[in-house]
């Protein structure tokens, strides 16, 4: 008789939990549609600058490779940016600016060309704005690593001592 009572017991059991999952399931409500927001560029008093990205990272790039690369921005102002200088961190690293003032809500570029015939070595490297910007000064930075010269002799080891 306890056999049957606990056979009955678990039946039921197991009956009630899966029509209380089922019922769950219908009650749930579809996900919602995913959608793409676009989130403005805060606006500034005066001119502003504002990038995409502030650090260019080359990666793992082969020796003599293209070394140039952009850095995209828009005026995020109400007045045009006006970019008074560009500088390299050393003579490596050159940059390319636009001379005429940006208008407020417009997009240019930084241009940079890094010297990959340096190969063989890990680089950081940054470029200072000078803008008529509330911060007038911004570093952007270049990094990666360029493959050593496939032509260039193997070098020997250091005597040992």
């Amino acid at each position: 008789m306890k056999k049957g009572i606990v056979l009955f017991s678990t039946i039921a059991l197991l009956s009630f939990s899966g029509s209380f999952a089922q019922e769950s399931s219908k009650k749930v409500k579809p996900k919602a549609k995913a959608t793409a927001t676009k989130v403005e560029a805060p606006k500034v008093t005066g001119p502003g600058i504002l990038f995409e990205s502030e650090t260019i990272d080359y990666g793992t790039i082969p020796y003599k490779a293209d070394g140039k690369r952009e850095f995209v921005f828009t005026n995020n102002g109400t007045e045009p940016l006006i970019i008074k200088n560009a500088q390299g961190s050393c003579g490596c690293t050159v940059p390319t600016w636009p001379k005429e003032p940006i208008a407020p809500g417009a997009k240019a570029v930084i241009g940079v060309k890094y010297d990959t015939a340096r190969g063989g070595q890990a680089f950081t490297k940054s470029i200072t704005l000078t803008t008529n910007a509330a911060n007038p000064t911004k570093v952007l930075t270049i990094k990666g690593n360029v493959l050593a010269n496939p032509d260039a002799p193997a070098k020997a080891d250091a005597p040992k001592s």
